[in-house]
């Protein structure tokens, strides 16, 4: 796995695996349940060890029709689509979410397939607020989020949405870099009682 900051500039149209993709695995996969969404899922990675280790229905979905093509061929189910949009209430029982974090002046950005995957726009939360929005819609009534957040986006800023959202969190894995903290946070709806068949 490569380093995140070393994808700048590269001639690639779908984010490869790197270390906020083997977090995000770690959680997920020791976490899922039921139904499982990937959103962003980039080359499928994360979706297919979760697939693979748990025996679970996988769905990747990804704005990047590039990316839906790779995580197909990884053996996961595929469907372009924009953040939650197309998917039905109490879809899914867990659902992760690498989103977009790079915070990225709007003079900077790049204007392809690699920046819609890494850019978080200026906050670097320009995809987590809409999904942290929109999430409880397709999330079942014991779900669970497994949602990647690095220190860049503003950690403490991000509870805040995760709270607006009804949610609850723990930390269920998280590794310090030299320029970054990255989390993993799962999420579970505030008042839902802990010791459920899910948690």
């Amino acid at each position: 796995m490569t380093d995140l900051a070393e994808r700048r500039g590269l001639d690639v149209d779908v984010y490869q695996p790197a270390e906020d993709s083997g977090l995000l695995a770690e959680a997920t996969v020791e976490g899922a349940h039921g139904r499982v969404l990937e959103v962003g899922t980039g080359s499928g990675w994360v979706a297919q060890q979760v697939r693979e280790t748990r025996e679970l229905r996988v769905v990747g979905s990804d704005r990047n029709p590039h990316a839906v093509r790779e995580a197909t061929d990884r053996g996961v189910e595929g469907v372009v689509a924009d953040l939650l949009d197309p998917f039905r209430a109490d879809a899914f029982d867990t659902i992760c979410f690498n989103p977009p974090y790079l915070p990225t002046a709007p003079d900077n950005e790049w204007d392809d397939w690699m920046e819609h995957a890494l850019s978080g726009g200026e906050s670097g939360r320009a995809l987590i607020e809409p999904f942290l929005a929109d999430v409880g819609r397709v999330l079942a009534p014991d779900g669970d989020v497994f949602l990647l957040v690095s220190s860049l986006a503003g950690y403490d800023e991000v509870l805040e949405l995760v709270a607006s959202a009804g949610f609850t969190h723990e930390v269920a894995v998280e590794e310090s870099f030299p320029f970054e903290t990255l989390s993993v946070l799962r999420l579970w709806r505030s008042g839902e009682t802990v010791g459920s068949s899910s948690h």
